[in-house]
């Protein structure tokens, strides 16, 4: 392949290339040039242009494939307009002499065709300058257009569209030849050239006044005849063509009506052309003879295609000519379906309406922006009353007369269900935007309009009504209660009217239907009033014969209803429901024959419709409240359906007596007895099989049904995949709705609601928008089959025997049409049988049934109808999944195998072909690998086979299905199948799209065999490879949609495989232009395929598109590509298309392409991304890229070919003035909200990235240093002002969405300072916008959950501090105060709306808002109150203008505090009742709780659950402030009891239950929730929880409550009973497991610390107590035994839980010192450190709560441990906190011995003697190494020394170790440890036991007294070696001071020669340093002080030594000589130098 990349062909390695890979290689080399041609020089390209030329001109003649002469043409034509045109003449003469020549046989058409395409692309690529030489040209083509095959027809008329595009209106002169020429092809019988002209004559019409003036009728006519037998394609081109004539008759473009004077059509005469299609179709306008066509109805396709031509004709003319001419446009389609000839017959009339509402959703829906939505929803409703008022007008004449006046009514009632329909969709795709229109209180208002069609004389009209008031309902939820209210007023008001009570009963279920999409639901009662009038209606149906028949069904259809709510509601009235049930039906068979001999036909026919009625109430219960569906239930329920069972078999013969107008009724009950059955299990009705089954049979066997229906089934039982052979992927189009009607099956796309009002109330299936039953025969033949699927598995083989013998018999005896039929039926429903036995993994039985059911197979393979031989495949395949034999496999295989080896026909070859796929499909690879060689030799075969193209599309379909299901096992056969894919897609003509589908899918699936190894770069691989690729190209080049779609699912495929091999380049901007295709599954596949792009390369997809859309601008190459991507990029396409899109699939993709590319570049294009969604939040008109590009559609011609030279002319091809008259639509709420989203999205993204995004200064910083760089903080405005639209919008979504973002913009931003106002935030500037966001959240009308939701952000705003002026902060709490009351005052049931769980979510936000805030303020209080203590000293400093007074917050919560508690409380008892496990359910209170209904207990769990957590705290903390309640009366005594809405008032109890019972209720809840917290529970609600314990445990009642249930429990009870405090540690553990969050850990310690202190309180009471009484009693735990029990213990529960976290952060710990390896000390993060801290502390306390005994137990664990992590972390780098906290925990160990019994004292000692051997140990120099932190661990065993002095005297071993560390501390080289060593030693020396004293100043005294000594020669330099030597000085003065008095001289002898040795001279000190001049100063004022203190001694000294006396003298000398002023200043100096400046955080002495 490589060799084919060079600019001139390579003859040499074409001659040397096998011919099979010729094609290949000349098409590769194309493609190089066609890519090479535009990028080379100029120079080079007309240096070789004669060599190409002769190159390219010599393939022409080498009959070239469609693909290549394609490319071939557009090269040549290329070449020429690049380089040289001298040539071009000759080569356009060689090219007519080829079309000329008369040679016809096959072998030469190629070159022919190749000849055609070439001459083609020279005109348009170079239009006028070949001149005049067009003429001849167009005059060659037609002439060869009248001899040519189909083939060459399409090619010539393709070729004169580009002869025309390029020359435009230069080629007036032939218009008319060529219109002449090609209208007549409009109705040539290859659909392919039909198509081909529709292109043509569209390109014409450009330019050709006449086709739009005189010739419109004439092209009209052709049209319509051209869509008679159509297919898709047909229709798409030909409406395309009529629908754009039409609009440019209307408003024809500029440039053509300056050069001639034309004559502009009316909207009127263009419609009414129009019409006359869409009612008389091609049979047109016939002047004479019309009485002969009366009868014949139009053929559906056309009236499909001029639907579709509406579409377009609309959408050319654009949005705003839509909204100017809306009425006449909607009057206009109205009329149509009013018509008599579009409603013949009821199938037709449904047809019709179909199609009207096409019409009118796809230009409303798509075209008109949210306001014009609105004005043409308000002109339906003038249309709705105008009929409505004619309807009364006829219904009410009273003489009858009026006899035209009933066809009126009939015909009235297809124009209101088209208007409904279309109104319901507006409204519904409105949403809460509409509710202006809804509630707008004009005459003829909305509703008004709507509830008046409900009295319509016809069903459809009413239903259709009803429909339209359940859009209202979901769209605008508030209208949902008052709309059932007033239907039941209705109904109970015009009882006696058949329309009402028929048309209200529509009403109310079809609002109930609803309710599930009305997440705030209904109020409960709603649900009784329904029952009740279901029961009315019922009860009186019998009393008035003419209102029987409605009064029955409409009580019926309110009960099935009903059942839509769901169990909650059903539980209720599922008693009475059973009852009702039972007395519809006979009780006994004597009971059925006595009513069969009775009854008149009328009688029977209200009994069939109530039994009816009964069973589908009953299926929609059996749908809706699985739950409710106990066995006693279901056997309650079958006794009615036994009895509908035999009632079955009566029915015939009571049809035979009263008459066939009884069918349709039979026909429902048996409808609703088979979908009933289909939901229950089958075990159920076992007994009733045999029966059961003869009536499926019959049903759908067609026995006792003359007409020939077929089941609408069978599509969706075949197999996706199948859909190219079946031709379904119409349902993937755009055109679904109204292309469903082409289908073959019966009343195919013919649904309406009056086929079955119960569908009124049950969910619409997924991709209809409204639901659509099909016509009753149908729908009882699918029911009949979906069951006998569900039965088959269970019925005995001999039945399954007889059933498929039956079968074949049946076939047998049918003829004709109805033998297809029957066969239908049947084969629909064995596939039924078998995809239940495959469910099942039952087995199809023995060999018998196998037979049988193979021969009924088999005999379907051969069938002509195509849809029978799928079925057929599809059951063979199955069959063989169910058997599941190798043998039986074998044989099917080898069946197909001898037919296709045999058969010549093409019906039995497509038939086997798929048999063969269908086996592999089924049995996978591993099953049916013996066949696959032979499988796949026969349909490489079958697919070379160019004479039938079906047999190949068949034998392609079924390669790709064995290639798929064979995996890895296929790798084999990889090569021959790709090079046949290739050669296939090179030769087989573009018409055949089935062809290239099916090479497509065979591509596809030959990728993902191949799969990962794609990577490779071996030789075999890269030539996969690149075939692949080649296929690719091959298949986007193709003009079919579908053929394009599987090519980019290809490079998708491959781009997964193998991402480097893909080019990018190329690929996006062909997705991109594929954006804007008019087809579904195109748009379908572009964006899956970069969804998949944009998770790996985001950033490079939007470059290439923004490159794409420069060239765009400026390349005169894609004049066509109509794409809209502006300054937004391909983001703002993709938003764009949300707008349009309604397909589901299509939308979740873009959601997810937006998604992944906000991922990756959001944070490095931060202004772009917030510039989008800003501007869709906006929702101005202006957005880019959005609804542009949908006016532009129709531009969009299927071949992508490129246009060129922008002349005069194209200057005006834009319709109508220009494009601004078509702005493009607003952004919907839909994408508003998405847009929202984003945001938020947005915000998250950058916390991660850097966190000047959250630093206003930091940021400026940034931006200052690079421009480029962009910060979220910068953009804070635009957030806000965003998060500000979103939250004030009239959608109620985008509300919830805009209150969302602005709570995460406000916990986000809140601690950002302002750098230009120190002591302020950033957003204080926006308190005003906050405040105005959330005012309308709390209007009376607001919808609960977004109440709620604004509560929420009411206290996120209130507790973030950010304001700070009480009277603004008054503005958002003064919402929360007024929500408050709407609390406490409880809603009257008047104005209930929603459901009762919605007031619960409501009143539960605002408690846990208010609880927050509370939280939050006494978080403030709390801090002030300790900044307080600190700042008392420094008061003046604080500058107290800007800072809040600490209590504000607490003012405004104050007020409400009394009423707020209680209201806590009751939410707590009622979340701790609704928590209880689901056995002690009859517990629960039956009335409710304080916020919840028992109906809705399910529902409110959920609220409850969010938001205990934060009532949980403020409770507590409110109770521990208030002393637990007791003191909480007395200054509330001015505001009255506050009385709780459905809580009684509690009985006074005494103050000390009081206490117990709250304590109780909130530990009890915090216990339950710790034990378990799920993973979902958020983090924030684990901390309440803690917070909460640690509040609880600050209040001494709590904490004496919990120490005396501990005691009490174990003085009185037996161990067994777990203890409170215990319980909570060892649930506290379990947390620790589970939780890691270090802010979790550290508010555990907390709880337990305070635990800790509350069992030392009550420890000391009670000693207290006991030191009066017996002092025998021991107290604390471990009693004499010293035992701690596991489970009843408090310290070891705390041992185990505090052990567990120094493990885990010092995982160190638990190594034996045996571990030859010491691991260096890790380093904690802060927060461990705090933790290991705590936990240190705490352990250090357990002691003090044991007896001596038990402390004893437990002090070696917790002395091992202690000096564990003194050891760990006394290093260097330590960190103070965890050293000094590890020291102190020594000191409070040591300094609290155990009482001086004989047998602790022992232990004790060596405890403390083994501890200090370990520290002394481990800070040996040589074992701690270089890191070790000497002075922690000095100071660690100085506190040994000093605490515990009795237990170490006189321990040799110890002394010795402890003078070596004290020797190696003073020979530092560093001050400071010698500082803190002298200090040390000090204490040591000064300690008050002698006996420990004394050896260590004999030892270390004389050191030193060296050290000092040694200072006179190496004076400090640095301020810490002064201080060293004054810490020296300072312990030898204190030896001094404590020698005795005889010993003194010694003593000073030692010390003042040393501090006279450090005085200097006068010359020396004036230029000595100044630590050398400190040490001066400190030896003279020393001296100075000692000789007064010590006079007598000092003399003796100082006389001894004379020149001591000089130096001393002189020294104070020069000193006097200092100024005094000097002296003055200096003294305090001194004074401060004299204290230690190195201090430990914490004093341990």
């Amino acid at each position: 392949m490589e060799l084919a990349h060079s600019l001139l062909l390579n003859e040499e390695a074409l001659a040397h290339i096998t011919e099979a890979k010729r094609a290949v290689f000349i098409f590769e080399w194309l493609r190089f040039l066609d890519k090479v041609i535009i990028a080379a020089n100029k120079v080079d390209v007309k240096e070789k242009q004669k060599k190409l030329v002769e190159q390219l001109t010599g393939l022409i003649s080498s009959s070239p494939g469609p693909p290549t002469r394609k490319l071939l043409a557009k090269n040549l034509a290329v070449l020429y307009s690049i380089g040289d045109t001298f040539t071009v003449f000759q080569t356009l003469d060689k090219c007519n002499d080829i079309i000329k020549s008369k040679d016809d046989t096959p072998a030469y058409l190629p070159t022919k065709l190749a000849a055609v395409a070439c001459v083609g692309a020279f005109y348009e690529r170079m239009g006028r300058m070949l001149g005049s030489s067009f003429p001849e040209t167009i005059n060659n083509l037609l002439k060869a257009l009248k001899s040519a095959e189909s083939q060459g027809r399409g090619e010539i008329l393709l070729s004169l569209q580009k002869v025309l595009h390029g020359l435009g209106g230069a080629a007036a002169s032939c218009h008319r030849d060529i219109y002449k020429n090609a209208r007549s092809l409009l109705t040539d019988r290859s659909m392919a050239v039909r198509c081909a002209v529709a292109k043509c004559l569209l390109e014409l019409q450009n330019e050709a006044v006449f086709i739009w003036t005189s010739e419109l009728e004439n092209v009209a006519t052709l049209c319509f005849k051209a869509l008679e037998g159509s297919t898709y394609g047909v229709r798409v081109a030909v409406s395309t063509l009529l629908g754009t004539s039409m609009a440019t008759a209307l408003m024809p473009k500029q440039a053509t009506v300056m050069r001639q004077n034309v004559k502009r059509a009316t909207l009127e005469e263009v419609l009414e052309l129009m019409a006359t299609g869409f009612l008389r179709g091609g049979s047109g306008f016939l002047k004479s003879g019309g009485e002969m066509l009366k009868g014949a109805s139009v053929s559906r396709e056309v009236r499909v295609g001029v639907t579709q031509a509406y579409v377009v004709f609309v959408t050319t003319l654009g949005g705003q000519w839509l909204e100017r001419n809306f009425a006449a446009f909607l009057s206009h389609l109205l009329e149509l379906v009013a018509h008599p000839r579009a409603t013949q017959t009821h199938v037709e009339a449904v047809y019709s309406r179909r199609c009207v509402s096409f019409a009118l959703r796809a230009t409303l829906g798509g075209l008109l922006g949210e306001k014009a939505q609105i004005a043409a929803a308000k002109e339906i409703c003038l249309a709705i009353s105008k009929q409505m008022k004619a309807v009364e007008a006829v219904v009410n004449d009273p003489s009858g007369e009026n006899r035209t006046g009933a066809a009126d009514v009939s015909a009235s009632q297809h124009v209101m269900v088209c208007a409904l329909k279309e109104l319901g969709s507006l409204v519904q795709s409105l949403s809460a935007t509409a509710s202006p229109l809804i509630q707008e209180p004009s005459v003829a208002g909305f509703l008004e309009t709507v509830t008046s069609v409900l009295l319509h004389p016809s069903m459809a009209a009413r239903l259709a009504a009803a429909w339209c008031l359940r859009c209202v309902a979901v769209a605008v939820p508030h209208q949902l209660t008052p709309l059932l209210e007033r239907c039941a007023e209705c109904i109970n008001n015009l009882k006696n009217s058949p329309e009402a009570v028929s048309g209200y009963s529509f009403a109310m279920a079809a609002l109930l239907g609803g309710v599930y999409q009305c997440p705030l639901g209904i109020p409960h009662s709603k649900g009784k009033m329904v029952v009740s009038i279901a029961e009315d209606l019922l009860r009186s149906a019998s009393q008035n014969s003419r209102l029987s028949l409605q009064r029955t069904q409409a009580g019926w259809l309110l009960l099935g209803a009903l059942m839509t709510l769901g169990p909650s509601l059903v539980r209720y009235h599922l008693p009475k429901m059973l009852l009702l049930w039972r007395n519809v039906f006979p009780r006994s068979q004597k009971e059925l024959e006595a009513e069969k001999a009775r009854g008149d036909p009328f009688s029977w026919q209200v009994m069939l419709e109530g039994r009816a009625g009964a069973l589908c109430a009953m299926r929609s219960f059996v749908a809706h409240c699985p739950e409710l569906l106990t066995e006693d239930v279901i056997r309650r329920l079958m006794t009615p359906i036994e009895c509908a069972m035999t009632m079955m078999s009566h029915v015939p013969a009571v049809i035979k007596v009263h008459g066939s107008h009884l069918k349709a009724s039979a026909a429902m009950v048996r409808l609703r007895l088979y979908d009933i059955l289909a939901l229950l299990p089958p075990k159920t009705y076992e007994g009733s099989f045999n029966a059961l089954l003869r009536e499926l049979v019959t049903e759908f066997t067609l026995t006792d049904n003359s007409a020939n229906t077929t089941t609408s089934l069978l599509r969706s039982l075949c197999h996706y995949d199948d859909s190219v052979l079946m031709g379904s992927w119409l349902q993937e189009t755009d055109h679904k709705s109204i292309e469903d009607q082409l289908q073959p099956n019966s009343a195919s796309g013919s649904g309406a609601l009056e086929h079955d009002p119960s569908s009124i109330y049950l969910r619409v299936p997924v991709g209809e928008a409204v639901p659509g039953p099909l016509p009753l025969g149908v729908s009882v033949i699918d029911a009949s089959v979906a069951l006998f699927g569900v039965v088959f598995p269970h019925v005995s083989f001999k039945h399954r025997l007889q059933m498929l013998d039956h079968f074949a018999e049946c076939i047998k005896q049918a003829k004709g049409v109805r033998q297809q039929a029957v066969q239908l039926n049947i084969f629909t429903a064995v596939l039924s049988a078998l995809k239940g036995l495959a469910e099942n993994k039952s087995s199809l039985g023995p060999e018998e049934v196998r037979k049988s059911a193979l021969a009924l197979v088999m005999g379907a393979l051969d069938n002509p109808n195509p849809i029978l031989r799928c079925a057929a495949g599809e059951a063979l395949g199955r069959m063989a999944q169910v058997v599941g034999e190798a043998s039986f496999i074998a044989r099917m295989a080898q069946h197909s195998f001898d037919k296709l080896k045999s058969a010549r026909d093409v019906v039995s070859r497509t038939g086997h072909s798929l048999a063969l796929g269908c086996l592999h499909r089924y049995v996978g690879g591993i099953g049916s690998g013996q066949h696959l060689k032979t499988s796949v030799s026969i349909l490489l075969a079958l697919a070379q086979d160019a004479t039938c193209h079906e047999v190949q599309t068949w034998a392609l379909h079924s390669l790709a299905l064995i290639v798929d299901s064979s995996g890895p096992m296929y790798r084999g056969y990889v090569e021959p199948t790709l090079s046949l894919v290739l050669t296939l897609l090179l030769t087989v003509p573009p018409s055949h799209t089935e062809v290239h589908q099916c090479l497509g899918r065979c591509l596809g699936a030959l990728i993902t065999t191949v799969g990962p190894e794609l990577q490779g770069n071996s030789g075999s691989i890269s030539t996969i490879r690149s075939s692949c690729l080649v296929g690719c190209a091959i298949m986007q080049d193709h003009s079919d949609s579908l053929v394009q779609a599987a090519a980019i699912s290809c490079l998708q495929q491959l781009h997964m495989f193998a991402p480097r091999h893909v080019n990018l380049t190329s690929l996006v901007p062909c997705l991109c232009v594929h954006l804007c295709s008019s087809h579904l599954l195109l748009r379908r596949a572009a964006v899956a395929c970069l969804r998949q792009l944009a998770q790996r390369e985001a950033a490079e997809v939007c470059e290439y598109a923004m490159s794409l859309a420069r060239k765009a601008g400026d390349g005169k190459d894609n004049a066509n590509i109509n794409l809209n991507i502006t300054e937004m990029g391909l983001e703002g396409v993709l938003f764009g298309m949300l707008d349009r899109e309604t397909d589901r699939k299509l939308c979740s993709d873009i959601h997810d392409t937006l998604g992944h590319m906000l991922s990756s570049l959001a944070v490095e294009k931060l202004p772009h991304w917030l510039k989008l969604c800003k501007d869709v939040l906006a929702a101005t008109t202006e957005v880019g890229g959005t609804v542009a590009a949908d006016g532009r559609r129709k531009e969009e011609d299927e071949d992508s070919e490129k246009k060129d030279e922008m002349d005069d002319d194209i200057m005006f091809t834009t319709l109508g003035q220009d494009d601004k008259s078509k702005p493009s639509v607003a952004p919907r709420w839909v994408t508003r909200v998405f847009a929202a989203d984003c945001l938020c999205r947005i915000i998250h993204l950058c916390e991660n990235a850097d966190k000047a995004h959250f630093d206003l200064s930091a940021a400026r910083v940034a931006k200052a240093k690079n421009p480029a760089g962009d910060f979220l903080v910068l953009h804070l405005c635009d957030l806000i002002r965003m998060a500000f639209m979103a939250a004030t919008d009239h959608s109620n979504q985008l509300r919830m969405a805009g209150l969302q973002a602005l709570e995460v913009i406000i916990k986000k931003f809140a601690a950002v300072p302002e750098p230009e106002f120190p002591g302020h935030v950033i957003l204080e500037q926006y308190q005003a916008n906050v405040g105005a966001a959330l005012r309308p959240a709390f209007s009376p009308d607001t919808p609960s959950d977004i109440t709620a939701k604004a509560c929420q952000v009411c206290s996120a705003w209130i507790g973030s501090g950010v304001v700070s002026d009480l009277n603004d902060l008054r503005r958002v709490h003064n919402l929360l105060v007024s929500s408050l009351d709407k609390v406490q005052t409880g809603k009257g049931p008047s104005s209930q709306l929603y459901s009762e769980s919605a007031t619960t979510m409501e009143k539960l936000a605002v408690l846990k808002a208010w609880a927050e805030v509370f939280v939050v303020a006494m978080n403030i209080r709390k801090e002030c109150q300790s900044r307080a203590a600190h700042d008392d000293d420094d008061e003046e400093e604080r500058d107290e203008r800007d800072i809040l007074p600490p209590d504000s917050l607490m003012t405004l919560v104050q007020p409400e505090l009394p009423a707020l508690s209680r209201l806590w409380l009751a939410v707590l008892r009622d979340y701790a009742l609704l928590t209880l496990p689901a056995e002690f359910s009859s517990q629960l209170p039956p009335e409710g709780g304080a916020f919840y209904t028992p109906e809705t207990i399910d529902t409110a769990r959920l609220h409850y659950r969010n938001s205990w957590a934060s009532i949980l705290n403020a409770e507590a903390l409110w109770l521990s402030s208030t002393g637990f309640g007791t003191r909480e009366d007395a200054p509330e005594g001015k505001a009255g009891p506050v009385k709780v809405p459905g809580v009684a008032p509690v009985p006074s109890q005494n103050p000390e239950d009081l206490v117990k019972d709250r304590l109780h209720l909130l530990l009890g809840i915090s216990i339950e929730f710790l034990c378990f917290p799920r993973a979902e529970e958020p983090i924030e609600d684990v901390m309440s929880c803690l917070h909460a314990l640690c509040t609880l445990l600050d209040s001494s009642a709590a904490r004496t409550h919990i120490a005396e249930d501990q005691h009490y429990r174990r003085l009185h009870v037996d161990d067994g009973l777990q203890l409170l405090a215990v319980e909570l540690l060892n649930v506290l553990h379990r947390l620790l497991l589970t939780r890691d969050p270090p802010s979790v850990q550290l508010q555990v310690i907390a709880v337990v610390q305070k635990s800790i202190h509350a069992a030392q309180e009550h420890l000391e009471r009670m000693r207290a107590v006991e030191d009066g009484g017996d002092p025998g009693t021991v107290l604390g735990e471990g009693g004499d035994t010293g035992e701690l029990v596991p489970g009843n213990s408090l310290v070891f529960a705390a041992m185990e839980l505090l052990v567990f976290i120094l493990v885990r952060h010092l995982p160190q710990l638990k190594e034996n010192d045996s571990d030859a390896v010491r691991h260096p000390a890790q380093h904690l993060s802060d927060d461990s450190s705090r933790l290991v801290a705590a936990t240190v502390t705490a352990l250090a306390e357990l002691p003090s709560l044991c007896s001596p005994a038990g402390s004893m137990t437990i002090l070696p664990t917790v002395l091992f441990l202690i000096t564990g992590v003194l050891r760990e972390t006394a290093v260097n780098t330590s960190v103070p906190t965890l050293v000094s906290a590890a020291l102190q925990g020594i000191k409070t160990l040591l300094s609290s011995p155990p009482p001086r019994v004989q047998k602790t004292q022992t232990q004790w000692s060596a405890l403390v003697q083994s501890s200090l051997a370990t520290v002394l140990e481990y800070s040996q120099p040589d074992v701690s190494g270089s890191s070790a932190d000497e002075v922690s661990l000095l100071t660690a065993i100085t506190l040994f020394l000093l605490s515990a002095s009795g237990e170490l005297v006189g321990v040799s071993v110890l002394q010795k170790g402890c003078f070596d560390r004290f020797r190696h501390g003073l020979n530092s080289t560093e001050p400071r440890i010698q500082a803190r060593c002298y200090q040390l030693l000090l204490s040591v020396f000064q300690h008050s036991c002698r006996s420990l004293s004394v050896p260590y100043i004999h030892t270390l005294a004389p050191v030193l007294v060296e050290k000092l000594k040694a200072v006179e020669h190496r004076r400090p330099s640095t301020p810490a070696e002064l201080q060293a030597v004054q810490e020296g000085v300072k312990v030898l003065e204190s030896l001094v001071a404590m020698g005795e008095e005889q010993n003194r001289v010694q003593l000073l002898a030692l010390l003042v020669p040393t501090l006279v040795s450090y005085l200097l001279d006068e010359a020396a000190f004036s230029s000595a340093p100044s630590s050398s001049k400190g040490l001066h100063e400190f030896a003279l004022q020393n001296l100075m002080h000692i000789g007064p203190l010590y006079p007598v001694a000092f003399k003796t000294v100082i006389g001894a030594a004379p020149e001591l006396k000089t130096r001393l003298e002189s020294a104070i000398r020069s000193r006097q000589a200092n100024s005094k002023a000097k002296t003055t200043a200096r003294q305090p100096q001194q004074m401060v130098q004299a204290t230690p400046t190195i201090k430990l955080k914490t004093s341990f002495f």
